[in-house]
């Protein structure tokens, strides 16, 4: 019973001995994913720096998706990088961060009515870029969560003028921006929830 008893306690005395290492390091890299606006769904990655006690982490975002907003096809794409700054001294807790961002859009426009009254359709791209400014909250340990809120800083235009050409016809037209998610006329907003490992 003793011998029993005392192998317990050695056990508990490991695990706490484990929790309590495992809760002063840094884990240094974190990958992962994230939910939200503009990005819809992105993957992540985050490097904690050891120098000037781990409070710098240097992050990359990317995402690739298809929307449709009526007779508009949207295909996005969304590149993020920065810097967070965790006011913490392990990677984790409350943060902020800043960081560049390019939200990359073809356009294809269908149904456009042309002067001679056919119908065709044409295709433009348009790139966002922004100044982002975020704050964030990221638990600890191998899994983590985060969330993120904030706003990017740019101007968005609001109509396009591109050329389509239909039954050997050109056409030059002006369109308004079809609705993205997060984008207004000053910038666009920021928010979303993330998961991943840390390692």
């Amino acid at each position: 019973m003793k011998k029993t008893l005392l192998i317990l306690l050695a056990l508990v005395g490991i695990q706490f001995s484990t929790a309590q290492m495992e809760s002063s390091t840094s884990k240094r890299i974190s990958v992962g994913a994230k939910v939200g606006v503009p990005n819809v769904l992105s993957f992540n990655g985050e490097f904690v720096l050891p120098i000037l006690d781990n409070h710098l982490a240097p992050f990359i975002d990317y995402g690739a998706f298809d929307i449709e907003d009526g007779p508009t096809d949207i295909g996005l794409k969304y590149t993020e990088f920065g810097l967070n700054y965790y006011f913490g001294s392990k990677g984790k807790g409350l943060y902020i961060g800043a960081g560049i961002a390019e939200l990359s859009t073809d356009l294809i426009f269908n149904d456009l009515e042309f002067d001679d009254g056919t119908t065709g359709s044409g295709t433009v791209g348009v790139d966002i870029g922004t100044t982002n400014l975020k704050l964030g909250l990221k638990t600890g340990g191998v899994f983590y969560f985060r969330i993120e809120a904030g706003y990017g800083l740019g101007s968005p235009p609001k109509t396009i003028d591109f050329t389509a050409t239909a039954n050997g016809v050109t056409e030059t037209f002006s369109e308004p921006i079809p609705e993205i998610p997060g984008v207004n006329e000053s910038g666009l907003l920021i928010g979303n929830i993330g998961f991943g490992f840390s390692f």
